[in-house]
Formats: C-alpha cells, structure tokens, sequence
C-alpha cells in the first residue's frame, strides 16, 4: 500500500512538472512564431523599401538618359535640318542656273548671283554637346550599384549561415581557416614564402574598387573591378587624377597603415600589379610615368615569358610559371610588400620587396635600390595601380580565397 501511495504521488509529480513544462513550451513555441512573424515583416518592409529605392534610382537614371539625349537630339537635329535645307537650295539654284538660256544673259547673272549669294551664307554654329558623356556614363553607374549590391547580398548570406566573416577582416581563430586539419597541414606550410620571422597579424582582405578618374582614354572599364585595353580611345571626362600617357588606371582605396592583401586575375596580355603614391603625377611621361619606372611605385610584370619585379627602374626576373591569380600583401608598418601566386589555394611567394642588408661580398643592383630608396614610399599614402601594358591586356580584380587569406596570420 505505500509503494503504490508512493508511485501515485511520483506520478502525480511528474504530471504537474509536465504541465508547467509544457506550459513553457508553449510559451516558446509562441514566442518563436511572434519572433519569426515580426522579423518577416521587418524584412517584407526593408525589401520593400529597397526596392523602392531602386525603382526610384531607375526612374532617375531613364530620366537622366530621356534628358541627355532630348538636350544632344534638339541641336543634333537643328544641325541635320540646317544642313539638309542648305543643300536643297544650293541644289536648287545650280538647277536653275543650268536651266537659263545660253542667250539670256541676263537671267544667267541673276541666276549666278543667287548662287553665289547661297554659298555664301554662313555656316551653322558647330556642335558643342557639352554634356554629351553624361547620360553615357548611366550604365557604369548602374554597374557599380550591382556590383555593390551583388557583394552586400553575398556577404550578409555569407554571415547568416554562420561563416564567420566580418566585413572584411578574416579574424585568426575562426573555426575552418585558422585552425586547418593535419592533412591539410603540409599544403598551408608549403603556402609561406621562405621568410621565416615574417608574421602576418591583423590581416585583412582588402575589397578594391577601380577608380574611373583614373583610368587611361584606351581602357575600358567593366564595373568597378574590371579593365581591358582597347585600340579605339573612350572619351572619357577630363579629370586631373587621369593618366594621358600611360594605360593605367588606380583603386579608388588609399591605403596608410595595417596589413592589406587583394587578389587580381591576369585574364590576358601583359599587365602590371603594384602599388603607387597618393601624390604621383599621372602626367608623366610615359618612360618615367610607368609603374616601377620611378621611385614613387613599384609592381609585379608579367611579359608574356616571366614575371619581373619593378621599383625605380630597376627590375629583378623571376623565374616561376604562369599563375592566373596573383595576391598581393601589404605590409604598411613593415615596409614590406609581397607577390604570391596563387592556384588551388596555394600561395607560391613570387617576390617579397622589403629592405635587407646583403651577405658580405653579394651585390644585387636591384636590392641595392629597395635597400636605399623603398622605404620611403611608406612615408606617403599609397594606392593599388594596374597598368596594362599589350592591346587586349585584361584584368579582374578577384574575390578572395579564404584558404589563402588564412594563411596570412601570425605563424
């Protein structure tokens, strides 16, 4: 009789503890479906006013456009009626002219003197089309929002599935980059130029945008991470940061402190990767205003056979193959810059530019120039340049590997 006295009362116990549990769970279950039904309708409303926004931006830019090309086709047209008016009576009093009698030579200087009197009329005012460039620049405009669009959207999907990414630092402990497997350890080891006291703390993927004020009149732009060389020139706005003797074109990023790495893809032709002053005067002629033909820039070359080195003229052949993917790190603090060649994730140190005393009895022309005068340029705000040196050469600022930015940590 106790036992089942006792057993009741556990029972008892049990079913009152499953109430207020399932009370809870309720609660929850409610609260979940509050929560979820509040964020869908904050996200309803945000897409919607981001679509607002961008039906709005379309409306402003078809306007931009319709009112661009009302402004060009009213004088456009003039000009085409005038022309058109002009030829007709000129046609007509030659016809006349041809018409007079041989004997009528009076009528035949009338009709000569009205000739003479239409050729001579003044001509129409030339066309000025001052604002001609600004509806055609829509479509890079429109680009660039994409592009920037495409990137937020990718980002945030990136964070929402927990990927870890932040902006654009690659924190060092986060799990899956810093922390890789033991198979994989040999391949990350392989990934390291061999330097052994270079650390790389607080590196960060550095998101370049081209500068179109920038750019040459022979390259084409495509958005703001793509450049190709072309025969025919653009007309481009006149800007005083635009080269006139050089195919090359700057990131619109300044950079003057921390570590920095971005990774370009060498889709064709000969083109140069570097880094340039902020003050370098883009009228230079075209021997002294090449990338590291000068003391204010350096770069990475590929001429179709090797990769060459560049800063102050001097230059420096590298002998490794073909990588499509380049990367590029910064080392502000440390005065230091290194090109890496990247494939399957793996980083193969092309060059590291950096001062270094020489072993006794070495002498490298080149390292003798970085030893003297590379260091000064980090005493100026520099920028990423590219300069694309053959017709067709092409380029595409690359989105990161993560692999290879998580190799850049300290060892």
């Amino acid at each position: 009789q106790a036992q089942q006295t006792k057993f009741l009362s556990d029972v008892e116990n049990e079913l009152e503890e499953l109430a207020v549990t399932i009370a809870q769970a309720k609660k929850m279950v409610e609260l979940i479906k509050g929560a979820a039904t509040k964020e869908r309708e904050r996200v309803e409303k945000f897409f919607a006013e981001a679509s607002e926004v961008l039906t709005t931006f379309q409306k402003e830019v078809a306007s931009f456009i319709e009112d661009g090309e009302r402004s060009m086709l009213g004088e456009a047209e003039a000009d085409l009626r005038w022309k058109e008016e002009r030829r007709a009576k000129l046609a007509q009093c030659k016809q006349n002219l041809e018409n007079v009698p041989s004997t009528d030579t009076i009528y035949f200087l009338q009709e000569f003197q009205a000739l003479k009197v239409a050729m001579e009329e003044n001509l129409s005012p030339a066309l000025s089309f001052q604002n001609e460039l600004n509806f055609t620049k829509c479509t890079q405009a429109v680009g660039a929002v994409k592009d920037v669009l495409s990137a937020a959207c990718k980002k945030q999907w990136d964070h929402l599935q927990g990927k870890g990414i932040d902006g654009l630092s690659f924190p060092e402990k986060e799990e899956g980059l810093c922390s890789p497997s033991p198979s994989r350890a040999g391949e990350i080891s392989s990934c390291f130029p061999p330097h052994p006291h270079i650390s790389f703390p607080h590196t960060v993927a550095f998101i370049i945008d081209l500068d179109s004020d920038t750019a040459d009149k022979f390259i084409q732009l495509f958005g703001t991470k793509g450049a190709k060389r072309v025969l025919c020139p653009i007309p481009y706005p006149e800007s005083p940061t635009r080269f006139i003797n050089c195919e090359q074109v700057l990131g619109v990023n300044l950079m003057n402190r921390g570590n920095y790495y971005w990774e370009v893809e060498l889709i064709d032709g000969w083109v140069s990767i570097g880094v340039i002053t902020e003050d370098f005067d883009p009228r230079e002629s075209y021997n002294r205003g090449r990338l590291g033909r000068n003391e204010k820039s350096c770069c990475l070359q590929w001429n179709g056979q090797n990769y060459v080195a560049w800063f102050g003229g001097f230059e420096s052949v590298i002998q490794q193959p073909f990588f499509h993917t380049i990367g590029v790190f910064l080392e502000y603090s440390e005065k230091a810059l290194t090109f890496y060649g990247v494939k399957d994730s793996k980083m193969t140190c092309l060059q590291q530019l950096k001062v270094s005393h020489f072993a006794k009895g070495q002498f490298d022309p080149f390292q003798n120039k970085i030893n003297h005068q590379f260091a000064s340029l980090f005493l100026c705000k520099l920028k990423p340049a590219f300069f694309l040196e053959s017709v067709d050469a092409h380029l595409q600022i690359g989105p990161l590997k993560k692999d290879c930015v998580s190799v850049l940590k300290r060892r």
